[in-house]
């Protein structure tokens, strides 16, 4: 161990580090040089005696400085390929180097394989094949081949196979030999081409082709001259890649010498002599004029060369519209994808179809026949570039590019095209919905993913496509233009009206273990989330977080932030759960109220535009319509995040004086007092009405100066604000007015939990009744002159009075003679004056022009509806008169009609002095035709029916008053009701309260139904005598008593419906805690959502039967099982029975909503109900007379049995259980018999007849109902011949096994006898099983042993309903049926 080297120790001096080094480094343990490797050996380093210093040196770096002059740059063979210009576009070089899949593929051909040979394994016994070992194939391979195992083995195979490559070699060989001596003689070559090998080609003519295609080019040489054809190959040679030009080369040397291997020596090998540049010109052509060049690489699949799939038409000059110069940059090599925009224009398909193609900027749709010049620049690369503009699929691709201005045209283009399609501009020219189409695409993906790109264009454009998508600026506007309407503030959530399905896989599960709502949405995906609910989708997709993002740290352009405001109020107007997720969005409103409210703000710069550190009109509507979604969001804007602070900056000072333009000042100033507004619809800041009342009543004094101005849109503004004062004074008065039942009520309680009194009382708002009054005498003054401007601000002066006098006589300090007397001068110098101005008449007779009652087109959108994202219908151009117009006589004929209810309902002397109005004639003439219309619920048109019904809610109020007292309007009593009846079932949610209040006071009141009076029940009974036809129902008691009946016990119906209708008290109070104004107990803005349905069912007058149904009737097995009826159920039925014959006798058009079937079917649950309600007197006279007006001739003919009636899945399942409960309880009650009858019409399906004969054939015993009492034409049952095979042997067999007989059933015995008869002496074609069961019906007929059973199918004539039989029969047999009869025999005989 003595040579080993030691560490070194704490102890070691330098000298002894010093000498250990130097053993170190002459010891063997040093790394000798690896020649090999290039590595220098040491001998020529220096003796490390000379110097015993421990020097470092760094072997690395020379001894030398290196110059400044660089060294030669390393030569590339790609760049010469990549030469660029200080001005070259980066987007222009990019699309011409662009390698991406979608270029390369841009077109395939498909090659024909059918030629080339399928090698199929070889059999083998052995049940798999032989594992191939390596060792194996190292054995079997030469040392010195290069080859990969993969290769070596598949040469292998070959060989074995006889596909040898020397076999193809030599023929390649001879194929060359042969075109050398053809081209030394100047003469085609016969012997076949070197590179073109026909592969790809047809298996039939692939070597006639390969032959044709090499003599064309040979002739082609032979025309030419040397010159042209050193010409053409140097052209040739210079377009085309040097590395393919080196690979066909050797290719050819290859064939020609036999060689497996081209040298390196071929590859830089010139062209020296004419006859090998003619030659190699005419390989280079073949090869790129017809066929891929790796035909032979199978060869040589060893070795890693990249070549290109397939080499492309090549194109010269001659080929080109233009000629190319060698100057030009990068033209060095042509290609000829890049180069097909030259050519002209491929000619155009004949298909004459419209499609998606759309312009860039107008959108406009074009028809395929459209002919544009190609300088508008709308043709284009795609797959058909002989059509102008581009499709949806393009614009799609377009959007994913890699280049930046791609993507944001692309959705730019998109937008447009969104809102031209919102606005109905393609309905006209496509097919189908455009929006359906793009949303089925993924649009809404799209959109949102473009929104998470880095690139702030890309994120503004998606933003405008996103806005273009789901907001709706004429949804807006009219949300705008009615908010200072009666209940304007108001509206209804825009929620999709689509019921989802319920889960199968919920049902048996127990109550506790069912998934909620909100875990069942977890669930779903956000495609499925959505499809059913756009805006529940994209917030699913975190839209809000995004949002937030963009606003605070991307800080976009003026024109993105108002769309993103925009965004986020559609969002809110969603629902309370939306606005809900808005407000708890971490930083989301944050950075809305900092940057967009500040508390204070520098004046605007023109320099730079921006909407941030100032007040923006849109983000104080967003808390707005945020502020609609519930009073308690409302509390956290205005407290938790400072809104109340920020309002009152903006309200303290006048507009002019708010730093900002004109036209914002003005909004925000209108937008802040709309805000305040919302607050005190729910009771909220009425302390900052102490506050600013200075300002509130400087405001209201300076309206008529501000209506002096000339400026048109200044005065616009103006009036906007004027509105919205106006409108939060008529809140803070509603408010105030219920200040003392608060302050009662808080007494009342002795400390127990109840609302608060508003700290604004009535002594606070009594003040401004004046000076309204005051405005609104100038204004009404004005009202001829100014023309439109004061028919604007009218209806909120009247609005603003009738809340007051609304709260005013409830008031502790109401004098009533002051007030008396007070509403007499208002009456004569305001209201009569007014009611009788012309201004006032032209809007009375404009009611049906703007009425979406009396014309159902005008709620019939003129956009494209999109279920998933709703509206309120105001999409695209308006093209008839609606009732939100500038010009509408809505606004301010309910605003009188409010003021004119208020003012009657103090002062009752008054009544008669209003009655012009209600009997003027154009009202009249409006009020006949909504009597006739049909409205119907739907997204269309909620807000226009909504406010139309107010002003009819409030009509028929007026006519509740006058019609007792004035006999003149009573003439109308009639119509009035008619009106109500037509009303009450197209009431919307939140309708609840005008519903109870038309029910309680107009339509079972008398003074309605002068028909009670004026000999109405003998009439009734006339006219039905006329009506019946001669088709009388024996059993039905005469109308008279019963209708007369029916008038003396209208006040018990009342009270009966009201009864039924208690299930609707929660939503009745909340309705009329909205329509009454009492503030402190509004809960929110949003109305009930329209999926609900109307205010009550279409069919409400049978709700006391559905009820009774609901409660008693649960199926079990094959009946219905009942138990004793509860207390009142016999009256409650009786009234609703009553009723109904009312309605039916003198109201027919009220019940014009409800299906015949679902009449049918709402009867019949009497018979399900119970036992033996139908068996009640009272009851069998009214179902009686109930059913026969059921079978009119002119009832049946509507009778429509295959549509399902509300509530049920189908009609068989009702009758099913009909049919159950006769056997059962029926007793062989005609009228039970009767129902069952009736579906059972030739006319009807054909499952009900086979349930009565298959099913329930017990039944047949005792429906007794004879033929003369059947109130249903006998023919009914007869008419036409009854086909259905299987129902005519039930006929038959019932006869024949006695089931059926005359005396049990009359009226099926004669059907099945007129029906078999029908079909045993039919001789019309038919298939073979038809026949086959004819003439077996026959012959049993014949043999029959029951004689009176087989004369009456034998001898049966026609049918008679006043006979016994039911039918008469013939005396013998007609000569045609016995003829048949003997030839049937026969043949069976024979």
């Amino acid at each position: 161990f003595s040579g080993m080297l030691r560490r070194p120790k704490p102890t070691d001096s330098e000298e002894d580090l010093l000498r250990e080094q130097q053993r170190f480094l002459s010891s063997s343990a040093l790394k000798r040089p690896d020649k090999r490797r290039g590595e220098e050996g040491t001998g020529d380093h220096e003796d490390p005696q000379e110097d015993p210093r421990d020097v470092v040196k760094m072997s690395d770096l020379p001894d030398e400085i290196p110059s400044l002059t660089p060294a030669p740059p390393k030569k590339s063979r790609f760049k010469k390929e990549h030469v660029r210009f200080e001005d070259d576009d980066p987007e222009d070089h990019l699309n011409r180097h662009d390698m991406h899949i979608s270029a390369v593929l841009s077109r395939i051909i498909e090659r024909d394989t059918s030629t080339v040979p399928v090698c199929l394994p070889v059999l083998t016994g052995t049940a798999f094949p032989k594992v191939m070992r390596r060792s194996h194939a190292e054995k079997d391979s030469s040392s010195g081949s290069k080859k990969s195992i993969f290769a070596r083995q598949i040469e292998a195979q070959r060989v074995k196979a006889g596909l040898s490559s020397l076999q193809t070699v030599q023929k390649n060989i001879a194929f060359a030999s042969a075109a050398k001596t053809s081209s030394i003689t100047n003469q085609p070559s016969v012997g076949g081409p070197l590179l073109v090998s026909g592969q790809g080609l047809g298996s039939s003519d692939a070597a006639q082709e390969t032959m044709k295609i090499h003599q064309e080019n040979q002739a082609r040489l032979q025309e030419m001259s040397q010159e042209e054809i050193l010409e053409e190959q140097r052209k040739l040679l210079h377009q085309l890649d040097p590395m393919l030009v080196d690979f066909v080369r050797s290719q050819k040397t290859r064939k020609l010498c036999g060689s497996p291997a081209g040298s390196s020596s071929t590859r830089n090998r010139r062209v020296e002599d004419q006859g090998a540049s003619q030659k190699n010109a005419a390989h280079d052509q073949c090869a790129v004029d017809t066929a891929p060049v790796e035909k032979e690489m199978d060869v040589d699949m060893e070795e890693d060369v990249e070549t290109e799939e397939t080499t492309p038409q090549l194109i010269t000059d001659p080929n080109l519209p233009i000629k190319v110069e060698k100057k030009w940059v990068h033209m060095d090599k042509l290609e000829p994808d890049k180069l097909e925009w030259t050519r002209d224009l491929p000619r155009r398909k004949g298909n004459n179809a419209w499609q998606y193609f759309l312009t860039l900027h107008t959108c406009v749709c074009l028809c395929l026949r459209t002919h544009l010049p190609t300088h508008l620049g709308l043709h284009h690369h795609g797959e058909d570039p002989e059509l102008a503009g581009y499709s949806l699929q393009e614009l799609f691709l377009l959007s994913r590019s890699q280049v930046t201005q791609q993507r944001v045209l692309a959705l730019s283009i998109l937008a447009n095209i969104i809102t031209k399609a919102h606005a109905g501009a393609f309905a006209s020219d496509l097919k189908g919905s455009i929006l359906l189409t793009l949303l089925d695409a993924g649009l809404l993906f799209l959109l949102r993913f473009s929104l998470d790109d880095s690139v702030e264009g890309v994120m503004s454009a998606a933003i405008q496509a996103m806005r273009a998508l789901l907001v709706s600026p004429g949804d807006e506007d009219a949300l705008n233009t009615t908010f200072p309407w009666f209940l304007g503030m108001y509206c209804f959530p825009l929620l999709p009206t689509t019921k989802e399905e319920e889960d199968e896989e919920d049902e048996g599960i127990g109550e506790f273990t069912k998934e909620t709502a909100n875990e069942k949405e977890e669930r779903k995906s956000d495609h499925d989330v959505a499809r059913q609910d756009m805006v529940k989708g994209l917030l699913k997709m975190k839209l809000l977080p995004r949002l937030r993002y963009i606003l605070e740290v991307v800080r976009p352009s003026p024109r993105v932030v108002l769309d993103m405001l925009e965004l986020l109020v559609r969002i809110a107007r969603h629902s309370t759960s939306t606005a809900t997720q808005i407000l708890d969005c971490p930083g989301l409103m944050e950075t809305v109220m900092a940057e967009f409210l500040p508390i204070s703000w520098a004046p605007p710069s023109s320099a730079v535009p921006s909407l941030y550190e100032r007040p923006v009109a849109m983000a104080i509507k967003l808390l707005r319509v945020l502020g609609t979604a519930g009073r308690h969001i409302c509390a956290r804007l205005l407290n938790s995040l400072g809104g109340k602070e920020r309002l009152s900056r903006l309200l303290v000072v006048e507009p002019q004086e708010l730093m900002l333009e004109t036209e914002e000042a003005f909004q925000c100033s209108t937008e802040a007092f709309r805000l305040w507004a919302v607050a005190a619809s729910y009771g909220q800041s009425c302390s900052l009405y102490g506050d600013l009342y200075p300002v509130l009543v400087n405001a209201l004094q300076s309206v008529n100066q501000s209506q002096m101005s000339t400026d048109h849109a200044l005065l616009s503004l103006m009036l906007q604000r004027a509105q919205a004062i106006l409108v939060l004074l008529t809140q803070v008065t509603h408010t105030a007015g219920c200040h003392e039942e608060l302050q009662a009520g808080l007494v009342r309680s002795q400390g127990a939990e109840s609302l608060p009194p508003p700290p604004v009382t009535w002594a606070h708002v009594a003040g401004l009744q004046p000076t309204v009054k005051g405005l609104l005498k100038a204004s009404q003054k004005r009202l001829g002159d100014a023309g439109q401007t004061e028919a604007s601000i009218l209806p909120s002066y009247l609005l603003y009075l009738g809340a007051f006098y609304s709260q005013l006589y409830v008031q502790s300090s109401f004098k009533p003679i002051e007030c008396l007397q007070e509403l007499e001068s208002l009456t004569s110098e305001v209201l009569l004056p007014l009611q009788s101005h012309q201004v006032v008449q032209k809007m009375m007779y404009s009611l049906r022009t703007y009425s979406a009652i009396c014309n159902s087109h005008s709620c019939i959108p003129g956009s494209e509806l999109v279920p998933s994202l709703p509206g309120l219908g105001f999409f695209g151009e308006k093209t008839h008169p609606s009732l939100s117009d500038p010009a509408s006589p809505f606004p301010l004929l309910t605003a009188l009609c409010y003021l004119l209810n208020s003012v009657i309902a103090i002062h009752r002397g008054l009544i008669t002095k209003f009655t012009p109005l209600l009997m003027s004639e154009s009202l009249v003439r409006y009020m006949q035709a909504c009597a006739q219309s049909r409205p119907t619920l739907s997204h269309c048109s909620p807000l226009q029916l909504r406010h139309e019904h107010h002003l009819l809610y409030l009509l028929l109020r007026l006519a509740h008053r006058m019609v007792p007292v004035d006999p003149d309007v009573a003439k109308y009593a009639s119509l009035f009701h008619q009106v109500a009846l037509v009303m009450l079932p197209s009431l919307q949610p939140g309708s609840e309260y005008m519903a109870h209040e038309l029910m309680s006071v107009i339509i079972f009141n008398q003074d309605f139904i002068p028909e009670c009076i004026s000999g109405g029940p003998e009439a009734a009974a006339l006219a039905e005598l006329r009506l019946q036809e001669g088709f009388s129902t024996p059993q039905a008691p005469p109308l008279a008593p019963l209708l007369r009946e029916v008038c003396l016990q209208l006040s018990s119906v009342r009270g009966c419906y009201l009864t039924h209708l208690a299930y609707c008290k929660p939503a009745v109070l909340s309705s009329r805690d909205t329509h009454l104004g009492r503030t402190p107990w509004v809960q929110s803005l949003l109305l009930p959502n329209l999926s609900l349905g109307p205010a009550l069912p279409s069919d409400w007058p049978f709700l006391p039967l559905i009820s009774l149904y609901e409660r008693m009737g649960r199926s079990d097995g094959g009946g219905v099982q009942t138990d004793s009826l509860p207390a009142g159920s016999l009256v409650s039925v009786i009234y609703c029975l009553q009723w109904h014959l009312l309605l039916e006798s003198w109201r027919e058009g009220s019940l014009a909503m409800v299906p015949p079937v679902a009449k049918l079917a709402r009867l019949a649950c009497i018979f399900l109900s119970s036992s033996d309600l139908f068996l009640e007197p009272p009851v069998q006279r009214l179902m009686w007379a109930l059913f026969g007006g059921l079978t009119r001739p002119a009832k049946l003919a509507g009778l429509d049995l295959t549509t399902p009636p509300p509530g049920l899945a189908s009609f068989h399942d009702l009758y099913s259980a009909l049919l159950d409960q006769f056997e059962a309880v029926s007793f062989g009650d005609e009228l039970f018999g009767c129902f069952l009858l009736l579906p059972l019409q030739r006319r009807h399906s054909v499952t009900m007849r086979l349930a009565v004969f298959g099913e329930h054939v017990g039944l047949l015993r005792s429906l007794g109902v004879s033929v003369q009492k059947l109130p249903i034409p006998l023919e009914n049952y007869i008419l036409p011949p009854e086909d259905s095979l299987p129902l005519l042997w039930l006929y038959f067999r019932t006869l024949v096994m006695k089931s059926l007989r005359r005396a049990w059933c009359p009226v099926l015995y004669s059907v099945a006898v007129a029906h078999v008869n029908a079909f045993i002496f039919s001789q019309d074609p038919a298939p073979q099983e038809v026949e086959a069961a004819r003439q077996s019906m026959l012959r049993k007929t014949y043999y029959l042993t029951d004689e009176v059973l087989r004369a009456h199918l034998l001898l049966y004539k026609l049918p008679q309903q006043h006979s016994d039989l039911g039918f008469i029969t013939y005396e013998e047999l007609p000569p045609i049926r016995s003829c048949w009869l003997e030839k049937t025999l026969s043949s069976y005989i024979a």
